[in-house]
């Protein structure tokens, strides 16, 4: 479909995009392909795309006509496209995606031109010092106390935006500690992709994320202790310090963010409270949550030990 020529000599590489969903990120891509006309290609524009826009009207046109909760009168579009994400998006060389549901909390850079899934939650950042801290043990123990576990703990933990992220207090660290933890975190990166994609090897299709984290080999475990030792510096925290420790010192952060703005909860305190937070919307055309910066802060009344 992507070869075939147009009347107007455009490629149809313009609505036909790569697509991921947590599958992807977790196990091997599968390197799926999704339509894609934008927020508002009128069918006129669109119909010069020939392949993709038949396609479309023999697969998706009649069923949207038969749906009760989608708009059939602009078939080709996605019913969500998610204006805000891809402006947030645009601009960028890269953005952090994380899966809602996974066994382990693993966070990975997609290319700008790729289409996430309604289950992926991303990130509207491309620095490594993000990444870094996201990926630190203490975000982990943060997201693990604030998130829900799904079923039991083989089936993973959900990811939950407005109680994980929004109330996470990220620190403040001086430049030459960004720098730090920035480096950390691409080592860190760099090594994993090397372990993915050594090449052309018997157990390429094993070489997953999930099937890494659950090995564990040395040298990942000390890529993510000199990512947790930087992160603890930022905190101006020792390290190492034990998990009740940091999610203790976590919830006291995050309480004297929130009293310092003036929080006032309406009524008595319930176990998690919060009102959304920093720049984000939700997905994109086939896309997830999405954050185009640091979140503020809003008390988390517990931060309990997910397991």
């Amino acid at each position: 479909m992507l070869e075939k020529p147009n009347p107007h000599g455009k490629s149809n590489s313009d609505v036909v995009r790569p697509w991921v969903n947590g599958r992807d990120i977790t196990g091997r891509p599968r390197g799926m392909w999704i339509l894609d006309f934008g927020v508002d290609m009128p069918a006129a524009k669109a119909m010069f795309y020939e392949a993709p826009f038949e396609y479309a009207r023999q697969a998706v046109e009649p069923m949207r006509a038969k749906s009760r909760t989608t708009i059939g009168e602009r078939w080709w579009l996605h019913e969500r496209p998610r204006g805000d994400m891809r402006q947030a998006l645009a601009g960028l060389s890269r953005y952090v995606a994380t899966p809602t549901t996974a066994k382990h909390r693993v966070f990975v850079w997609l290319d700008p031109a790729t289409l996430p899934d309604h289950q992926l939650i991303v990130f509207a950042r491309d620095d490594d010092y993000f990444w870094g801290v996201l990926h630190s043990r203490v975000h982990e123990l943060w997201a693990r106390g604030t998130g829900t576990q799904v079923r039991e703990r083989e089936s993973g933990f959900r990811y939950t935006p407005t109680s994980t992220f929004e109330t996470f207090p990220f620190p403040e660290p001086p430049d030459a500690l960004r720098q730090t933890i920035a480096t950390a975190a691409k080592q860190l990166d760099t090594w994993r992709k090397g372990w993915l994609n050594p090449g052309i090897v018997p157990d390429l299709k094993e070489r997953t994320l999930t099937n890494l984290y659950n090995s564990s080999p040395t040298w990942l475990r000390d890529a993510h202790e000199g990512l947790d030792e930087a992160v603890h510096a930022a905190y101006g925290w020792n390290y190492p310090l034990n998990d009740d420790e940091v999610l203790a010192r976590l919830l006291e952060l995050n309480g004297e963010v929130a009293e310092g703005e003036g929080f006032e909860p309406p009524g008595a305190w319930r176990p998690l409270r919060f009102s959304s937070l920093g720049s984000w919307c939700s997905g994109a055309a086939a896309g997830g949550h999405l954050y185009s910066d640091l979140p503020r802060f809003r008390p988390s009344m517990t931060a309990g030990g997910g397991g």
